[in-house]
């Protein structure tokens, strides 16, 4: 076969060949065949052929969600690194793969381990708002907060952009998302200040700029101020729910506080009984309509129900024992084990009895948090 990039000529008659761009469905244009192929799930055209493998990645596609995770090695790996990492779980080539580090000068350091602190983990804190990841609040190697200003991830097109400073700069603080804005309550400065404990704050993500639109808007926003510092003990997850953010002071099976947050109103106001003692560990919002929550020491996914003030048993299962983090969206509510080597997923929209799965992390890391986003755009870092 001869070079096609020679220069020299050759005086044998070449076959000729035709390129043939292969059309998705034949017979019709391929803008009218990616409609009729948006209604399919993207599991069931991932394995038909390369062409429909590549249009599910690509930016014109709806985008399916997959789970976005930030990695550390593990303690029997390293147990003195703090090398967070960010990667994405894709759930149909069920492959997890490297998203690009913060773009941040010097490199971002986020404490979670310290020998001073053998039982112990440094909260880093994360929140998942309108297919964006927000980084919110850790602490440095010097003990102090580690962000002045939220980082902020895109997950169509994985791009990080910086959010507006933050007025103080807290740990340990509530940490949630309604809405399309990102709040933080209560938590510690570079010491414990007793306004910053009991002050709420509110940046509105989706706020597009306009000139007649005052520009603090863009600008995180004080918020009615909550009634003690009580939730500063804890790094705590605000749950987005029903236009209201929901709260505990304590995780765990522990007795425990529990406030609800009306945005409507800027006004805090008691959890309801039946919700707060159901409270037994991490809990996630499925669309901030119905909240689920795992009791830890059970082992038990409960769904709430807001009409009769009682939760209702979904799913029983071992793995939910000590379990750190929930997360919800798509009709999927996906539990983090407590050591961060598994990641549940449970199908709660299908029919009784729930389906689930378990998704296995990298060897040789373990997850801190895991969130549901969109999968990214970017198909060259798939196989097609």
């Amino acid at each position: 076969m001869s070079n096609p990039l020679s220069t020299t000529r050759s005086t044998a008659k070449r076959p000729k060949h035709h390129h043939h761009q292969h059309s998705l469905l034949p017979g019709l244009p391929d803008h009218i065949a990616q409609l009729c192929l948006s209604l399919v799930p993207p599991s069931n055209l991932y394995s038909v052929c390369r062409s429909w493998r590549r249009l599910i990645y690509s930016p014109s596609f709806p985008p399916f969600l997959s789970l976005c995770a930030l990695l550390l090695p593990s303690e029997s790996e390293n147990p003195q690194s703090n090398s967070v990492e960010f990667n994405s779980f894709d759930p149909i080539s069920r492959k997890w793969h490297p998203l690009p580090p913060p773009p941040t000068d010097p490199p971002l350091r986020l404490l979670f381990r310290h020998q001073s602190f053998i039982s112990r983990k440094i909260p880093i804190q994360t929140v998942a708002v309108s297919g964006k990841l927000v980084v919110l609040a850790a602490t440095d190697e010097q003990f102090l907060p580690a962000l002045s200003q939220p980082l902020v991830f895109d997950a169509l097109t994985e791009n990080w952009t910086l959010g507006p400073p933050l007025s103080t700069p807290r740990r340990w603080c509530a940490a949630g998302a309604l809405g399309g804005s990102v709040y933080v309550a209560s938590g510690i400065g570079a010491r414990f200040n007793t306004d910053v404990a009991r002050s709420v704050e509110k940046w509105e993500l989706n706020f597009q700029s306009r000139n007649h639109q005052p520009r603090r808007r863009r600008q995180w926003q004080r918020m009615g101020n909550l009634r003690d510092g009580k939730f500063s003990r804890e790094a705590i997850d605000a749950v987005g729910w029903r236009g209201k953010l929901c709260m505990v002071n304590v995780k765990g099976d522990a007795a425990k506080e529990g406030i609800i947050y009306d945005v409507e109103t800027d006004c805090w106001e008691e959890m309801p009984e039946g919700m707060l003692s159901g409270w037994r560990g991490p809990a996630a919002a499925m669309y901030e309509d119905t909240v689920f929550v795992v009791d830890e020491s059970k082992g038990l996914l409960k769904r709430y129900d807001h009409v009769t003030d009682t939760w209702v048993e979904v799913v029983k299962n071992s793995k939910f024992k000590g379990a750190q983090q929930a997360a919800a969206g798509g009709g999927r509510v996906c539990v983090l084990s407590g050591d961060g080597s598994s990641i549940t997923v449970v199908d709660v929209a299908a029919p009784p009895p729930a389906r689930l799965w378990v998704v296995d992390v990298p060897v040789g890391f373990q997850v801190l948090a895991v969130h549901i986003l969109p999968r990214s755009s970017q198909s060259d870092f798939y196989s097609v």
